[in-house]
């Protein structure tokens, strides 16, 4: 029955209350053995520190790099366009709100994948030129955002 459950013998354990004087069974150095760095308020080593040897993260080669302009858009897909209705302005702001996309990131990039079935006017930071051919042969608009 569910109200006769009880944790198995020995998977519960109580709190170690450190520091409580001899009777608790954790006095004195209060499981910390004698003196060291360990020992010490504040004591201990850094994550990765390997006492003095070359750290292994400092040890492996580096590769690339980083490039700080790096944009990196929201991708959307003609196909996912799909589910609005004919006339509607797509924006950022309305692929959010649908869902399609989480966050625009450095801007919104339409890329035509699938084919787009209804006639729309889409607002977005960037397009790929098989985007904006098949947004124009639907009878849509592509029209581009400049990024603040």
């Amino acid at each position: 029955m569910l109200n006769e459950l009880k944790p198995v013998p020995g998977a519960r354990h109580s709190r170690k209350r450190i520091g409580r004087g001899t009777g608790s069974g954790h006095g004195k150095t209060a499981g910390k053995g004698n003196k060291g760095q360990n020992a010490r308020s504040g004591g201990g080593v850094r994550p990765g520190f390997e006492g003095g040897q070359i750290p292994l993260f400092q040890r492996l080669p580096k590769r690339g790099f980083k490039n700080i302009n790096h944009k990196e858009y929201a991708i959307v897909n003609l196909c996912d366009l799909n589910v609005f209705d004919n006339g509607t302005v797509v924006t950022p702001d309305l692929l959010i709100d649908a869902k399609i996309i989480k966050d625009i990131k450095s801007g919104v990039k339409i890329l035509g994948c699938g084919t787009l079935e209804k006639k729309l006017t889409i607002k977005a930071h960037k397009f790929s030129a098989s985007a904006s051919e098949e947004i124009a042969k639907a009878g849509g608009t592509a029209e581009v955002i400049e990024v603040a």
